[in-house]
């Protein structure tokens, strides 16, 4: 885990976190009163660790709450608290109601 705390009233500690299937990571930060999820992601440089890391269309959100822009703000506007984790989420590359009904399919087929 990457530390990088500065001595500032003015600052409070967020994380950042990213994973894929080899490697996660989670960042801790100090950044300045009023950052937005979208400002400690960049701020974090957690996309020199992850190259599919895309601060402008990766889904984010915080302690796994979608910042959707409709039940909470997206990224660039919601404004962090102290100790707020940034969730990066990665695209799901099978939709889980199909990988569901294929896990019962090859159940059913295997009786």
């Amino acid at each position: 885990m990457k530390h990088k705390y500065v001595e500032n009233p003015q600052a409070i500690p967020v994380e950042v976190a990213y994973g894929n299937a080899d490697r996660q990571l989670i960042v801790s930060l100090e950044v300045p009163l009023g950052t937005t999820a979208y400002e400690a992601v960049l701020l974090s440089n957690i996309g020199d660790e992850f190259e599919k890391i895309d601060p402008e269309s990766n889904p984010m959100g915080i302690f796994s709450n979608l910042l959707d822009g409709k039940s909470r703000p997206l990224p660039k506007d919601y404004v962090l608290k102290a100790r707020d984790r940034v969730e990066i989420y990665r695209p799901l590359l099978i939709d889980p109601k199909q990988a569901r009904r294929s896990r019962a399919e090859n159940k059913k087929s295997k009786r």
